[in-house]
């Protein structure tokens, strides 16, 4: 069998990833580039949420037209992520994250630009190309350009801008909406494309794995065939019925197509995603937590828009400022160092059950807390928030420092396929508990009404119309404490996983150990 760039890579431990002879001041300049692309695909992923009933209005978009200009960034953005890390690694990342800006901001325009529901939507999957880019591109140059020392604080600062995009969406559509038309919320994408692109060019260096690996393209088209039909089995389940044709046949296809591509990786000479990672410890500890730490921010944050929305009452932009201090907390922690000065003191393991623990505690608390007014809301989110802090910037690390750095394009793709996959199971899992729970303790006048609206239209009284609020906030409350039950179990799962990880290396392996690419050469 031919060797593959990663048997042939230095491990972690070994050499410094390229680009560390660089000033320190330019690493952390370089940095606060890649946040900047990283944020504008983040803010997408929530913004356009609250435009919908201008997108209704001005295009007279119907019901589906909506779903799908919300969905078709996601799912194009999830079925390209393991295609575009492997393309940065291969064909050089800094050319990769070019492209991606450049993609990005032209779709962008052509989304300001669209006058009908179509035009909308393939700007839309556009925007996705350009975002798997960006969000492979961004943390592989993170692994490239920092040491062991600095990475830690690195990767936090990075995953801090994750969080605060999906915070800061709401409250930056809901702003610009009040101002302008919904236009601006892609019109807004433009200037920071360009200015990020120029950036881009002029100060991060250019990394590409060594090897001469071939592509690999049945399995590329593979893992896209899989991936977008899980994601969108799990986008259509809420709306079509978990048991409907469409949803089966979508999981269905997903599922065999992911099968098939594992059973390919594993006999082709050059794959795309080595699978034998997954004999790595390390590695499925920090996958397993990864996709539960996704799964409970991806679920809350739809509960909580819900949740301040139409049980506080609340309109979009107070919504997205009370969101705020989840944001502000996560920012704080690991802009200030204080996430990476705790790693050494914890531990890999430690760090993601402290932060899963904190995050199933927020939860926990806006369940119990959150419903009679905002300050145990405040609370829940505040505790949330550092609990993110400590547990998502662990586990990215966790899962780049399982994997050798001639991979780290890769590595980054299964990183943000996690986060695509976790949010979306847990919407749908989150959603569908919500839903059960609501229309069992509905009213007789309201029976078998499937969202909120529809229920107030069926009551007739004020104190039918009281039931049925009581009923989505009891099945909000339900929802969260399902979530905080699944993080938790989730942390003490990987904690385990990772610990083993580290035992059975032994103490010489240190924070980055090579046993990824032991057990990948098995």
């Amino acid at each position: 069998m031919p060797p593959s760039a990663h048997d042939t890579a230095p491990s972690p431990s070994s050499a410094p990833p390229a680009g560390t002879d660089r000033s320190s001041a330019t690493r952390w300049l370089i940095l606060a580039v890649i946040c900047l692309a990283q944020l504008t695909v983040i803010l997408d992923n929530t913004v356009l949420n609250v435009a919908i009933p201008s997108l209704t209005e001005d295009l007279g978009a119907t019901t589906a037209d909506v779903q799908w200009m919300v969905n078709a960034y996601s799912l194009v953005q999830s079925g390209l992520l393991l295609i575009a890390g492997n393309s940065a690694d291969r064909y050089g990342r800094k050319k990769m994250l070019a492209i991606g800006l450049a993609l990005f901001g032209l779709a962008s325009l052509g989304a300001t630009l669209a006058t009908s529901p179509g035009m909308l939507i393939a700007a839309r999957a556009g925007m996705g190309v350009g975002g798997a880019l960006l969000v492979t591109t961004t943390l592989a140059v993170v692994m490239q350009i920092f040491d062991d020392a600095e990475r830690p604080r690195a990767i936090g600062i990075w995953s801090s801008v994750s969080s605060l995009g999906f915070a800061a969406g709401p409250l930056i559509g809901g702003a610009l909406l009040d101002h302008f038309w919904w236009g601006s919320l892609f019109l807004v994408n433009l200037p920071v494309a360009v200015l990020a692109l120029c950036a881009v060019l002029t100060l991060v260096p250019e990394s590409k794995s060594p090897g001469t690996e071939r592509p690999d393209p049945l399995g590329a088209v593979l893992s896209m065939i899989g991936m977008v039909g899980v994601v969108f089995a799990i986008i259509s389940g809420p709306v079509d019925g978990w048991l409907s044709g469409k949803v089966l046949v979508s999981a269905a296809v997903g599922f065999a197509g992911l099968a098939v591509f594992a059973l390919w990786e594993l006999h082709t000479p050059y794959p795309m995603l080595d699978m034998h990672f997954f004999r790595n410890r390390r590695f499925i500890g920090a996958v397993s937590g990864g996709i539960l730490v996704a799964f409970g921010m991806g679920g809350s944050m739809f509960l909580l828009t819900q949740h301040l929305q139409l049980v506080l009452g609340y309109g979009p932009l107070e919504a997205g400022l009370r969101m705020a201090p989840l944001a502000v907390t996560v920012v704080l922690i690991n802009f200030t160092g204080l996430g990476a000065r705790l790693m050494p003191r914890l531990g890999t393991p430690g760090m993601i059950v402290s932060g899963m623990s904190l995050l199933a505690a927020g939860l926990l608390l806006i369940a119990t807390l959150g419903g009679s007014g905002y300050g145990g809301m405040l609370a829940g989110l505040i505790v949330m928030g550092a609990g993110i802090a400590l547990a998502m910037p662990a586990m990215a690390n966790a899962i780049m420092s399982a994997i050798p750095p001639a991979k780290a394009g890769v590595g980054a793709g299964v990183n943000g396929t996690l986060m695509e996959f976790g949010q979306g199971l847990g919407v749908a899992v989150l959603g569908a508990v919500l839903t059960a729970r609501f229309q069992a303790l509905l009213p007789v006048a309201a029976a078998g009404a499937g969202s909120l609206a529809a229920a107030l239209a069926k009551s007739g009284t004020g104190a039918e119309r009281t039931a049925v609020h009581d009923a989505f906030a009891a099945g909000i409350g339900t929802g969260q404490l399902t979530g905080a039950a699944a993080v938790f179990l989730g942390g003490l799962l990987a904690a385990v996983l990772l610990r083993r990880a580290e035992r059975s290396a032994g103490p010489s392996a240190g924070p980055a150990a090579p046993e990824g690419a032991a057990a990948a050469a098995e």
